[in-house]
């Protein structure tokens, strides 16, 4: 029996884009990931409120199959399926930006291609300052959760016994 494994897609990178730029925009999609729709919103109306930007195709939803692997490394199995979002919108100087997001929401979305396309371009510095406090709110959220984790944690000893 022959496995076939091909290489994961973060490690190939497209040709022309940096490694350093590749990882910052996978960075503010991820901070655009565990944000609301409003404060996304917000961003964009904060750094380009007049924009005029073109959906390359419709905001969609659908649907993809989530795969699982046991202890991480062994047979891929179908654990089920997800719905996701996706956005491709273009500027009006060329710039493009995509988004997927977990669940229906399409005007986040939306909000997160039009943040993927202005930080690439003159406006990069903008989105990141507008970002800034969504990331300590994100931050401070899942420190929260692990404080709670914490809380809850047992730890298991064994006493040795010694003979008498």
């Amino acid at each position: 029996m022959s496995s076939h494994r091909s290489p994961p897609a973060a490690d190939t990178a497209p040709t022309g884009i940096e490694p350093a730029e590749l990882a910052g925009r996978r960075d503010i999609m991820s901070v655009c990931t565990a944000a609301k729709c409003e404060e996304l919103g917000a961003v964009v109306a904060a750094v380009a409120p007049s924009l005029a930007v073109t959906d390359l195709r419709p905001v969609e939803c659908g649907l993809v199959m989530l795969r699982g692997r046991v202890g991480g490394d062994g047979r891929a199995f179908n654990l089920g399926e997800a719905t996701v979002t996706r956005a491709a919108v273009a500027l009006a100087d060329g710039r493009t930006g995509f988004a997927y997001q977990l669940g229906r929401d399409r005007e986040k979305a939306r909000a997160a291609a039009i943040i993927d396309a202005l930080w690439q371009g003159s406006e990069r510095a903008a989105i990141e300052s507008a970002l800034a406090p969504l990331r300590t709110r994100i931050a401070d959220a899942a420190a929260l959760v692990a404080r709670r984790t914490a809380a809850t944690r047992v730890n298991f000893f064994t006493m040795v016994r010694g003979e008498d």
